[in-house]
C-alpha cells in the first residue's frame, strides 16, 4: 500500500486536477452535443471516471481512504446506471429501430 501511494504522490496534483478536468469536459461536452444514447452514457460514463480518479488522487495526497470509499460508492452507482440505461436503450431499439434522442419523441402516447 505504501509503494502505491508514493507512485501516485510522484505526480503532481496539479496534473490530476487538469486531466480529471479534461476529461470531465469531454463528457459533457459529449452529452451536450451527440444524439445517440449509447454515446450519451458512454459520456456519463467518462464524467464519473473523473470525478472517481480525482477522488482517488485527492485521498492518496491527504492519506485518508474516505476518497476511496466514495469511489467504490461511484462505482456500485454506474453499475447500476449502465444495468437500466442499457435495458432503457433495448426497449426503445425495438420500438424505433434507432437509438437516436429525437426518436424518443415517438413514444408519446
Amino acid at each position: 500500500m505504501e509503494n502505491i501511494v508514493t507512485q501516485i504522490q510522484g505526480v503532481p496534483l496539479n496534473h490530476y486536477i487538469i486531466f480529471c478536468s479534461i476529461m470531465f469536459a469531454i463528457g459533457v461536452t459529449g452529452v451536450l452535443i451527440r444524439r445517440n444514447v449509447i454515446i450519451i452514457m458512454m459520456s456519463i460514463e467518462l464524467m464519473l471516471n473523473a470525478v472517481n480518479l480525482l477522488l482517488a488522487a485527492f485521498s492518496a495526497y491527504r492519506g485518508d481512504p474516505t476518497g476511496q470509499v466514495f469511489v467504490f460508492f461511484i462505482m456500485a452507482l454506474a453499475a447500476a446506471e449502465v444495468a437500466v440505461g442499457l435495458a432503457i436503450i433495448i426497449m426503445v431499439y425495438r420500438n424505433t429501430k434507432s437509438v437516436d434522442i429525437e426518436s424518443l419523441s415517438k413514444l408519446r402516447w
